[in-house]
């Protein structure tokens, strides 16, 4: 079994669809803090928006 971290979206503790909450988790940060970021790029640079919706549907679900 591999200790591995791989990157994906989160179910628990998720407001729309996990991809703040599955940054957050694959980098040891604080998820607000990930949310404030994305909430930043989408207001100061419009592709934010774009990059999040990008995640949404790239990034996979998680095995929990």
């Amino acid at each position: 079994m591999s200790n591995k971290k791989k990157l994906h979206k989160v179910r628990r503790g998720k407001k729309l669809c996990g991809v703040c909450a599955g940054i957050a988790d694959y980098f040891d940060l604080d998820v607000t803090l990930v949310r404030i970021l994305f909430l930043a790029l989408i207001l100061f640079w419009g592709g934010g928006l774009i990059l999040y919706i990008g995640c949404a549907l790239l990034m996979p679900e998680d095995e929990e």
